[in-house]
């Protein structure tokens, strides 16, 4: 029962050694992740400034995950090459080793200085910056406060038989050592609270050197496989370059060091006396080195990837988004952001749905139908993923700004769908049904409606515009091209009328299909209207609420009528 219960004890001080590396991750992510992607992408000209910039952004986020997910960005952005890519992830597993080097020494008692100072800012703190370096400063407390408690736990069992007897029998397996703590690495998807875990076991005695050293080579093996199985989900293999470059030299770096585990290990140990803090160096010397060796050899070492995974020429597909980082999410601003240039792709495919529109209306094209309803479901794949986007952002890390700016990417991404969703199930019917029947516009007729559609077109230009500047004026202008639109809309059907009255054949058969597309086309730009002109005019408080004239006040009772009347 006391060994389930130490179980259990040891699980939960993992798991709380897991959290608090996640709070300092998050933490400097919210706080510094803009300034840290401007500095990494203004440090990717040259190898050894990439590495650089790896190795320090690495030590704060304490993640080689995170700074990989940047320089993917970079990367599936046409901005960053492989060798600067490679150079900076060789740097990123450097910098993984730095807090182990700190924690290596006695410092568990400055752990409750870290908790307190972190709950105080983020508490009092009226700055989110200061919020989240407050959430750093528990994490950090947390991490020092777990690994203290795990020593605690596991002093009374180092001189249990039956944990001397599976130690040894590990001791004399570094192989499988290697593959134990890359399993553990990949399943915590952090080797620097597995590196951490194990310099408390060695410690302890619990673990002796040697199996030690082994452990950590696979830490750091099992830190470069999970880049790997993330990148497979993706259809060109050029995106795998990056991670499989990383993990094809940790693989060639834990092999050679296996080869020298032993006399290397013994260096260490009289170099190092105690146990954590030749784990530490050995974790660090390992890197560091694997980093020399191939920071040379980048150039070949890049050539061989796009021999092994040349590029593959598909088309794009125009429904994936491009500009949706994960990485960004930790940082409200560059992810609204990103979800405000994704946005602006609806506009453009809007505009080519319009274009498809017509040459099937007024043109007969029927090949532009089918092209144009898959144009409807590039919008609805792409506003459904600016909501998946957005919605996983944190409320409480943005601005009153930023929350306003969220709200008008939602806003002009519906609406923009929902006037795709008017051309895909109202214009195009409209169209099939004129082909089907073989009806023709009058020419009066299809002048109108070139002219409509050309002054459409024309307004989503607008609409993007005023949605990417805010501009109040340019807001003014759209929303008083909805009265032109109607008026417009209003004289062609007067004028359609007249035609008919006049006995005209020609536009008695596509009456009904006539006044169809003008209504459509209206709603069309009351979309637009409603997407761009309108949330800017509301911020500004220029819109109002009502356009219903007041309901008159100056009523007087009338006993005679038993009621009120006017004056």
């Amino acid at each position: 029962m006391d060994a389930t219960l130490t179980l259990v004890d040891l699980a939960g001080l993992v798991a709380l050694l897991l959290w608090g590396v996640h709070m300092v991750q998050t933490g400097v992510q919210r706080a510094f992740g803009p300034s840290l992607r401007r500095f990494l992408g203004a440090t990717l000209a040259h190898r050894l400034t990439a590495f650089g910039a790896g190795l320090v952004i690495t030590a704060l986020l304490q993640s080689s995950t995170a700074t990989g997910l940047m320089v993917a960005s970079f990367a599936a952005e046409g901005f960053l090459d492989l060798v600067p890519g490679l150079a900076v992830m060789l740097g990123a597993n450097v910098g993984t080793t730095l807090i182990v080097q700190i924690f290596s020494f006695d410092v568990s008692r400055v752990a409750t200085v870290f908790i307190l100072a972190g709950v105080v800012a983020f508490r009092r703190g009226r700055v989110s910056q200061v919020r989240d370096l407050g959430r750093v400063g528990i994490g950090l407390g947390l991490m020092l406060l777990a690994l203290h408690l795990m020593l605690g736990v596991i002093t009374p069992y180092e001189d249990v038989p039956s944990l001397r007897m599976l130690l040894g029998a590990i001791t004399d397996q570094p192989l499988m050592d290697v593959l134990l703590a890359a399993l553990l690495t990949w399943a915590a998807h952090s080797s620097v609270a597995v590196v951490l875990i194990i310099m408390s076991f060695a410690a302890r005695g619990v673990v002796p050197p040697d199996a030690a050293f082994a452990l950590v080579l696979g830490a750091n093996l099992g830190t470069a496989i999970n880049p790997v199985l993330e990148a497979q989900a993706g259809e060109d293999p050029q995106a795998r370059r990056l991670p499989l470059g990383n993990l094809i030299n940790r693989i060639i770096g834990v092999t050679l060091a296996l080869l020298l585990l032993r006399p290397v290990g013994r260096l260490l140990v009289t170099l190092e006396p105690d146990p954590a803090r030749a784990v530490a160096d050995f974790h660090t010397a390992f890197n560091a080195v694997l980093a020399l060796v191939f920071l040379p050899l980048l150039s070949p070492y890049a050539r061989f990837l796009r021999w092994l995974l040349p590029a593959r020429e598909t088309a794009p597909d125009p429904g994936r988004p491009l500009y949706l980082d994960p990485a960004n999410q930790e940082a409200p601003a560059l992810a609204i952001t990103a979800a405000a240039r994704e946005a602006l792709r609806m506009a453009d495919v809007l505009g080519e749905m319009l274009e498809g529109a017509e040459a099937a209306l007024l043109g007969g094209d029927r090949r532009r139908i089918s092209a144009t309803k898959r144009l409807d479901d590039v919008l609805d794949r792409l506003n459904a993923a600016i909501k998946a986007y957005l919605t996983t952002l944190d409320p409480e890390a943005m601005s009153p700004a930023e929350h306003q700016r969220l709200s008008q990417v939602l806003i002009f991404a519906t609406q923009i769908e929902y006037a795709g969703d008017v051309i895909d199930k109202n214009l195009l019917a409209h169209a099939q049904k004129r082909l089907k029947r073989g009806l023709a516009f009058s020419s009066e007729g299809k002048a109108e409606l070139e002219h409509l559609f050309g002054r459409l077109k024309r307004n989503v230009r607008r609409a993007a515009g005023v949605f990417l500047s805010g501009d109040l004026a340019a807001a003014r202008e759209l929303a008083a091209e909805k009265e032109h639109f109607r008026d417009i809309e209003a004289a062609a059907t007067a004028a359609h009328f007249t035609r008919l009255r006049e006995g005209r054949i020609d536009s008695l058969e596509t009456s009904t299909l006539h006044l169809d597309v003008l209504r459509d086309l209206q709603r069309v730009n009351a979309h637009l209207v409603a997407a761009a002109a309108y949330p800017v005019l509301e911020g500004q408080g220029e819109l109002l609420p009502s356009r219903l004239r007041p309901a008159e006040t100056g009523l007087e009772e009338n006993p005679a009528l038993g009621g009120k009347t006017g004056p």
